[in-house]
């Protein structure tokens, strides 16, 4: 069944944006953001139908309210231009029955990421006016994993491999060949993102046009 919109964006401190804005945005909830002190809310929004946080296992039961785990997501990250959050928007197929949009959201992220991967989950599906002709899910994935203990784990940053002369080594398929280090241990700058990794795309997809979060 196709799937063919598919959006993924960073939330960036750099570009003055918040989590705690990214998830009041999606979720149509009114958070407070302890970082700026400031209330985040869009009451224009609309055709939202469902929300739902997924943890893992080992995560702290109080991350399940939104505002605590966009709040604790960003108290983690210290520098000025941190990235905060994965942000992704899917289209869902309109063959599928409404009452199993969040059921094939929620599986597909306890799968690819929450159970594998240890990363917490926060989607929203919207279904805008008339329903049926756009519904389409809103995915918040945090940065860090969770460890067993339930902290946030480093990061980890892509580090390319260097030859005896210190240039990078391409590989027979064209792209350079890389590593990942933790972050937190080597005490390097955030990653503004890659071409490799990241793609940094306008969020909004066709009706909707709602302010973006800040």
């Amino acid at each position: 069944m196709p799937c063919p919109h598919n959006e993924i964006t960073i939330v960036q401190r750099s570009q003055r944006q918040s989590a705690v804005a990214a998830a009041a945005y999606q979720s149509g909830e009114k958070l407070f953001c302890e970082y700026d002190q400031q209330v985040k809310h869009y009451p224009e929004k609309r055709g939202i139908v469902h929300n739902e946080i997924l943890l893992p296992a080992n995560a702290p039961p109080e991350y399940a309210d939104r505002n605590t785990l966009w709040n604790a997501a960003e108290a983690v990250e210290k520098q000025w231009n941190s990235q905060l959050a994965r942000r992704w928007v899917l289209t869902i197929p309109r063959e599928i029955p409404p009452d199993q949009y969040a059921v094939l959201v929620r599986e597909f992220c306890e799968q690819q990421f929450v159970s594998t991967k240890g990363m917490i989950a926060d989607f929203a599906i919207h279904d805008p006016h008339p329903p049926g002709h756009n519904p389409h899910a809103h995915v918040m994935l945090t940065m860090r994993a969770m460890d067993e203990h339930g902290k946030w784990l480093p990061k980890s940053r892509k580090v390319y491999d260097l030859d005896e002369n210190g240039e990078r080594i391409k590989l027979p398929s064209g792209r350079w060949k890389s590593h990942k280090e933790d972050e937190d241990t080597l005490q390097l700058p955030e990653d503004d993102g890659d071409e490799d990794e990241e793609v940094d795309v306008n969020e909004d997809y066709e009706a909707e046009s709602d302010d973006e979060p800040v």
